[in-house]
């Protein structure tokens, strides 16, 4: 270990405030060497003078330090803190803008000084209310007002709730990014879609690898997902260590080979982990997530006896479970078409990269599939959340130019439901099954296992780890809840538990910790190519829309003797058909007709004063005669 590191592994383990014998014996890094030199960013030179600084006050004061054995207590929140306050120095800031009381968008600032970085930067799905919205990512209003300190965006593993938003992110933080080699092959390939890849930096770190970026030192540590090179985060501070897990399970017989490094945390414990951050989505599952092989066992058993055509849907970046997949089929001696844009991007890049083994001669173009008899095929598809547009979607709807879905079809549903997306899965399933075809989902055989821990797996990682502080994050408020008792039920004091949400800041020294204000946080609606010009009002005008239609009203008016010249004519779109409501429709003529009269006899002549008129007297008259209330536009045209 170079000099430099002991010194900043002593700072770290001081905190600059705490018992002194709370420091760990061992360093952060176990001796390792933090790699190149370029890629290195070592801890400001005035650390040291800032602790001095900090120990003289308090000799002066006689303020004693708080006593190593005494079980620490969580400060009371004092008035929160507005955004454009100064953050106190010499303080870790944990601040979470996206991932909590939410599935997806996950993203977490750390902050520390003049140096903050960034885990994970992710998306979701819009809800049914976020009409025509493509998808959600986090607000970073905050780092893009500090962009000068935000060093690096460090990525846990290659899903779309976890690198999604890095395309509309990277446009405002030109920042580099530090993950493993799968992940970055599967960033550039999001990135190249959006004609960006050239402005970003992206260093290649393997699991278990260790490097600076400002004040942070970052240990990737392997673990267990249901994509190859995962990775749980440990960030050394120098207040402590903090280890984000991200998205994990234990699996002692995984796909790849290798398993998680339970080792590596339990080290992390021994030496003192300040706080531990845990992935909350199954905490409400009891014992242990099953592992990845049962999925082939049951793909096994799908395939015996069959001389159906299957097509199997599932997550495009369950690189694992495609390859289960790939697997099965080569062994009853099928060859394999994909289906899906983003399926067939993630099959190329993991297969050059190494991460998928395809047998030679096994893949075949989707447009040869009708050349091969139906128990010779295996066809393996997106669509398996029954996304409008996807290619199992299309299959069932009759629409996909190369499938046709019937009865010689057997179609394996490889996933579970996301809350939420139950009534379009079924909706499919009943369409599929229409069809003729038959389907066999979650309800009626296992083909699917979670790639996130349960309760048992939790809390091991917390016996392992023993932190301090602990922050359940990952998961809506049920989740969070849960996980919180199960840190309880380790041994963990309760008030050193945080269940916090998005935009609220955890302030953490050696020895405390506190939510101290908020950050300004949310969600940016991205829209086709427009990133956050759909706002609530334009939803809210959405959902208007499609629930009363729309009703315009058509004025000409002469500009100089501001009379009316032609109209007011009705156009109505989504509220009812004209034709067949010559009454109705005669009856709103009059009414606007009424309205610009009265303008008239009161000298209104204003063109906001006309509209607000119209609109009002319409208003009331649609809804006396139909007791609904259609989105109304007065148009005034002059001549």
């Amino acid at each position: 270990m170079s000099e430099q590191l002991k010194k900043e592994t002593s700072l770290s383990q001081s905190g600059g405030e705490g018992p002194k014998k709370r420091a760990p014996k061992k360093s952060f890094f176990r001796g390792r060497t933090s790699g190149k030199k370029k890629e290195e960013s070592k801890t400001p030179a005035e650390e040291p003078a800032k602790k001095a600084s900090n120990a003289k006050k308090q000799a002066q004061t006689g303020k004693k330090k708080p006593d190593a054995q005494a079980v620490p207590k969580a400060e009371k929140p004092k008035k929160a803190e507005p955004a454009r306050n100064k953050p106190a120095k010499n303080r870790l800031r944990v601040i979470p803008l996206g991932g909590l009381n939410e599935i997806g968008k996950n993203m977490t600032a750390f902050e520390y000084n003049n140096d903050i970085v960034v885990i994970d930067c992710g998306m979701t799905f819009p809800d049914e209310e976020m009409l025509g919205v493509d998808l959600v990512i986090p607000d970073i209003s905050y780092l893009k007002k500090n962009a000068d300190r935000v060093r690096a965006i460090l990525l846990t593993h290659a899903h779309e709730d976890h690198i999604g938003a890095l395309p509309y992110v990277l446009r405002d933080l030109n920042v580099p990014i530090y993950c493993t080699r799968l992940t970055a092959g599967l960033v550039r390939l999001r990135l190249s879609e959006h004609r960006s890849l050239k402005k970003v930096k992206i260093y290649e770190k393997p699991a278990g690898s260790t490097f600076h970026v400002g004040a942070f030192g970052v240990e990737f540590i392997r673990i267990n997902h249901s994509v190859p090179d995962a990775v749980s985060i440990a960030l050394k501070t120098p207040a402590g260590v903090v280890v984000d897990t991200g998205d994990f399970k234990i699996d002692t017989t995984p796909i790849s080979g290798e398993m998680i490094d339970l080792t590596r945390f339990g080290e992390l414990g021994r030496q003192g982990v300040l706080l531990l951050m845990a992935d909350s989505t199954n905490a409400e599952r009891p014992g242990f997530a099953m592992s990845e092989q049962k999925v082939g066992r049951a793909l096994e058993a799908q395939f015996k006896g069959t001389d159906k055509r299957i097509l199997v849907a599932t997550f495009a970046s369950n690189v694992h479970r495609v390859q289960q997949i790939i697997n099965t089929a080569a062994k009853f001696g099928r060859k394999v078409a994909v289906s899906g844009r983003s399926l067939d991007n993630i099959v190329k890049v993991t297969t050059e990269l190494g991460y998928m083994d395809i047998p030679p001669g096994l893949l075949i173009d989707i447009n040869m599939v009708r050349k091969y008899p139906d128990d010779q095929l295996c066809i393996i598809t997106t669509g398996s959340q029954g996304e409008p547009m996807s290619a199992l979607y299309r299959m069932a709807y009759g629409s996909h130019r190369q499938v046709e879905v019937g009865p010689h079809d057997k179609i394996l549903i490889s996933a579970s439901p996301i809350p939420g997306n139950e009534k379009s899965i079924y909706s499919l399933i009943n369409e599929l099954t229409r069809r003729g075809a038959e389907v066999v989902y979650d309800k009626l055989a296992e083909m699917h296992v979670s790639g996130h821990a349960c309760q048992e797996e939790l809390k091991m990682i917390m016996a392992l780890t023993k932190p301090r502080f602990f922050m359940p994050v990952h998961g809506e408020y049920r989740h969070l809840q849960i996980n919180a008792g199960l840190a309880k039920a380790v041994g963990i004091h309760p008030n050193n538990i945080f269940i916090s949400e998005v935009g609220k800041v955890l302030e953490l020294t050696a020895n405390s910790a506190r939510f101290n204000g908020t950050v300004p946080s949310g969600r940016v609606l991205v829209d086709g190519a427009g990133v956050g010009d759909v706002g609530d009002a334009v939803l809210r005008d959405r959902k208007h829309l499609s629930e009363d239609g729309l009703i315009v009203a058509v004025v000409t008016i002469d500009g100089a003797s501001n009379t009316v010249v032609a109209g007011p004519d009705i156009v109505s779109r989504g509220f009812v058909y004209v034709r067949d409501s010559d009454e109705l429709n005669e009856g709103m003529r009059k009414a606007a007709a009424a309205a610009l009269a009265e303008c008239a006899r009161s000298g209104v002549r204003d063109w906001n004063g006309l509209k607000l008129s119209i609109r009002d007297c319409l208003s009331d008259y649609i809804f006396k005669k139909t007791k609904r209330s259609p989105m109304i536009l007065p148009v005034i045209m002059e001549v």
